[in-house]
C-alpha cells in the first residue's frame, strides 16, 4: 500500500507506504504525482515507511524504472523509518540513489519533511 502524503510544501510531494508493495501501488498512487513533480523541475520526496512486508517482483520493476526514468529530476529523497536494515541500507547504498538522500526516525517527520524542501 502506498498513500500520498497531504499538506506538504509545494515543492515536496511525499507517500506513506506500508504492507507488502505491489505494481499498482506505484503506477496508480506514486507514478502520477512523480511524473506531476518532474514537470515542474526538481523531485523532493519524502517516504514514511512504518512496517514493510516486502514487495512483488512487479513493484521492484516500477521502483527501478521510476527512478531511471526520471532519472536528472531527482534532488532530495527523505526517507522516513525505524526500520534498521532501511536506515543500514540507504547508508550503504544511497550513492546508487539519484538526488541526495537522508534517513530520518518516524518521530522527525516534520524535520524530513523540512530537510526535502530546503535548497
Amino acid at each position: 500500500m502506498i498513500e500520498k502524503l497531504d499538506g506538504l510544501p509545494e515543492n515536496v510531494i511525499g507517500f506513506e507506504a506500508g504492507g507488502r508493495l505491489s505494481a499498482e501501488d506505484y503506477r496508480d498512487v506514486l507514478l502520477p504525482a512523480l511524473e506531476e513533480a518532474a514537470k515542474r523541475g526538481a523531485v523532493r520526496f519524502v517516504i514514511v515507511i512504518r512496517e514493510f512486508h516486502g514487495m512483488t517482483g512487479g513493484a521492484l520493476w516500477e521502483d527501478l524504472k521510476i527512478g531511471a526514468e526520471h532519472l536528472r529530476a531527482w534532488k532530495r529523497i527523505a526517507l522516513v523509518t525505524d526500520i534498521e536494515w532501511m536506515t543500514h541500507a540507504t547508508a550503504l547504498f544511497g550513492w546508487m540513489t539519484p538526488g541526495t538522500t537522508k534517513t530520518f526516525p518516524l518521530a522527525q517527520q516534520d524535520r524530513a519533511i523540512a530537510w526535502a524542501a530546503e535548497d
